[in-house]
């Protein structure tokens, strides 16, 4: 693929990190520089580069990429500390010479959760990642070490799904979802980019204004590949990188205490049969978990497709764990407090952490992290002869494949490499599965730049 690159203005300059990066031993500093110096010196680059070129139009990492190839970031000792050298950086992320106080914050988020996640989960024997348990807490340490765990306060904290390629008219309904949960001293997590994932925010952030609530959450969960393409909006005042998709989607549940779906594509998909897929295991059947998934009037028939799918694939009784609500942030806002206030309850008799759900039960299918290879996607298993639960398991890999392939780095380049991806499927299912994205494609929810969708699949 050639691209067409416009000279960019870059600054270099050398700043100093900011949170649980400000005081670190020696041995911390010495760990970080051989980390920075390892492998993960080109995930760090990727993943700063993109942080630093927060507010670009773009979600494709190859062409940021491209159009910053002379950027480096290189970490210097300090007898108090560390440094962050960056050198030809793109010159928006500063104000006249210094960095922007929310770029730096995230910056430093991002290089504390990759240093961590790479010194102590990936490359340590304490956290045994084949098994469910060691996964789950795995989890739960990278929560508590990005300071994200607050065990001090009521339930609150409400996730929103959507997609980063929505209409201005989904984007400003986003917006007043939000606005109505901020007024009722409710929370925002996201994906942290833009879109759907931005929208909440800002409307929540005007409301926690007017109610003078001056401890509002706007908390941005992503992992590297995303990192690199999306870089977090700058209203997210908490930011935590996690390994890979399945941890990040786990700790969405772990967390949140309530999710809202908006319209999106197929990330967004898979988010919806993440979700379900849980809470089809039969040791979650009586788990209350408020989903609800939402938008304009006009999202009526996106929503009626979701369902329609939905219920082809996981049977009728999928329809009792998820509510459909358009045309009315009120009510969707009402009925998630409403839901919330229902958790907050039910985890106090039940002696349940209000910050973490410990209780549900989540299957290996949903934890191991799935590479998009081709060989891969094309040996996934789509077909209804096998329980509900693992058939959402395999439909989310497929739209995970999918996502790997239109915004992440190694999965463009293996597109690039070897042509689309080859899904197999039953015929019924392949032709429900092709109709679904194809109206993904027709409504213009692939690309958030405009451009033509060229589809990184095909249905045999």
């Amino acid at each position: 693929m050639t691209y067409n690159v416009q000279p960019r203005e870059t600054l270099s300059s050398t700043i100093s990190p900011e949170g649980s990066l400000e005081v670190l031993s020696q041995h911390e500093v010495h760990r970080l520089q051989r980390t920075s110096k390892s492998g993960q010196h080109e995930l760090l680059r990727c993943c700063a580069l993109a942080v630093l070129n927060c507010g670009s139009p773009t979600d494709d990492s190859l062409a940021i990429l491209e159009a910053y190839k002379d950027f480096d970031i290189e970490v210097l000792q300090q007898d108090r500390g560390i440094r962050l050298k960056l050198t030809n950086a793109p010159a928006e992320a500063f104000v006249d010479g210094r960095m922007i106080r929310g770029i730096r914050e995230h910056l430093s988020s991002v290089i504390r959760d990759i240093v961590y996640i790479y010194n102590e989960i990936q490359h340590h024997n304490r956290f045994d990642l084949s098994t469910a348990e060691g996964t789950t807490n795995a989890v739960f340490h990278i929560l508590r070490k990005a300071g994200t765990l607050k065990p001090g306060r009521d339930p609150s904290l409400v996730v929103c799904w959507g997609g980063h390629s929505i209409s201005r008219e989904e984007y400003e309904y986003t917006k007043d979802v939000g606005y109505h949960l901020g007024l009722r001293d409710l929370d925002i997590c996201t994906g942290c980019g833009p879109g759907a994932m931005k929208g909440p925010m800002k409307g929540a952030n005007v409301a926690h204004a007017k109610q003078r609530r001056h401890e509002g959450r706007y908390l941005g969960i992503s992992e590297p590949g995303i990192i690199a393409a999306e870089a977090p909006n700058p209203i997210v005042n908490e930011l935590v990188v996690m390994p890979d998709i399945e941890k990040r989607l786990e700790a969405f549940v772990r967390l949140g205490h309530g999710i809202i779906v908006f319209p999106g594509g197929v990330g967004t998909a898979e988010e919806i049969l993440y979700l379900l897929g849980i809470l089809l295991h039969p040791s979650n059947q009586d788990m209350p978990f408020p989903l609800i998934l939402t938008g304009p009037a006009d999202s009526a028939a996106y929503f009626e497709k979701i369902d329609e799918f939905l219920v082809y694939t996981l049977g009728e009784d999928v329809r009792r764990f998820y509510t459909i609500i358009t045309g009315d942030p009120v009510t969707v806002a009402r009925q998630m407090r409403q839901s919330v206030d229902e958790i907050t309850e039910f985890r106090r008799t039940h002696q349940d952490a209000f910050y973490y759900n410990w209780r549900l039960t989540i299957a290996r299918d949903f934890q191991a992290p799935f590479e998009a290879t081709h060989e891969a996607m094309r040996a996934l298993a789509l077909h209804r002869q096998q329980p509900t639960h693992e058939l959402a398991a395999n439909l989310r890999r497929a739209f995970s494949g999918i996502v790997s392939g239109n915004v992440k780095e190694q999965g463009i380049r293996a597109i690039e490499a070897h042509g689309p991806f080859v899904l197999n499927a039953e015929p019924e299912l392949m032709q429900r599965l092709d109709m679904l994205l194809s109206s993904f494609v027709d409504q213009g929810r692939m690309k958030l730049d405009g451009q033509a969708y060229t589809p990184c699949y095909v249905l045999t």
